[in-house]
């Protein structure tokens, strides 16, 4: 069953413009903390982005923000031309829970015939009775392979990931690992699986406290040596501290 999970690929994506997303002064507080403050960043067409740090230190909300799930308190989202945004929720709040597996895909991609959409659901290891459970009752496995389904036929061409290799067995997680790699558009990923982040990254997000966040040309391993050499004994990770609104 593992083996026909090695198979998950994108598709080549719609052509878009060599800056597909990018984002300025973007900043976010809740209540009087400061999560994040004047963040700007340019994601090139091609660029795979791991955005690091902490629990709470604000990965989501970024990811959110520029999915235009929510709005920042201050900056804006500039998306490119023929840029299509494919956003993977952590906690899948994307799936209708009372919508079949089935009835998911055929939302995500309602161009596909009824034997494609098989096809492509078989290759996610869902088959049989399977397809008519309602997304409500999937394991937090089955809910993963689901919305990863849903990305490979959604036409994106940058993918915003919230913590894809959660629930994820080895086979998959490496199927996933290859397909980023060969994706012809660009991705933002949350992650803390190290391994994952070494072999996909080419440019890393790094929260680094007081509501500073870094971006670094670099894979993981890079970063952590750039991270040791400019914060020397402070670069044992904290808890997570947020500025306070004057």
């Amino acid at each position: 069953r593992q083996d026909r999970v090695a198979s998950l690929r994108f598709p080549d994506p719609a052509p878009c413009g060599k800056v597909p997303l990018a984002g300025q002064g973007l900043s976010r507080s809740y209540g009087s903390l400061e999560v994040f403050t004047d963040v700007d960043l340019v994601i090139d067409k091609g660029s795979r982005v791991m955005i690091l740090g902490l629990n709470g230190a604000g990965k989501t909300t970024l990811l959110r923000i520029l999915a235009g799930v929510d709005a920042p308190d201050t900056g804006s989202v500039d998306t490119g031309h023929g840029a299509v945004i494919g956003y993977y929720a952590q906690e899948h709040e994307t799936l209708d829970p009372t919508a079949t597996v089935e009835q998911t895909l055929a939302h995500a991609a309602p161009e596909l015939d009824d034997s494609r959409r098989r096809t492509i659901l078989g290759s996610f290891l869902f088959s049989g009775e399977s397809v008519r459970k309602p997304t409500g009752v999937l394991s937090g496995g089955e809910k993963t392979r689901l919305s990863l389904a849903c990305l490979v036929v959604s036409g994106a061409n940058v993918l915003l990931l919230d913590e894809p290799t959660n629930d994820l067995d080895v086979d998959t997680l490496r199927s996933l690992e290859e397909a980023l790699q060969k994706f012809a558009g660009c991705a933002m990923v949350i992650s803390h699986d190290r391994w994952f982040l070494d072999r996909i990254a080419t440019h890393i997000l790094a929260y680094e406290g007081d509501s500073k966040v870094t971006f670094f040309d670099g894979n993981y391993t890079e970063y952590e040596e750039d991270r040791k050499k400019r914060l020397g004994s402070d670069a044992q990770p904290k808890r997570m501290k947020y500025k306070r609104l004057a």
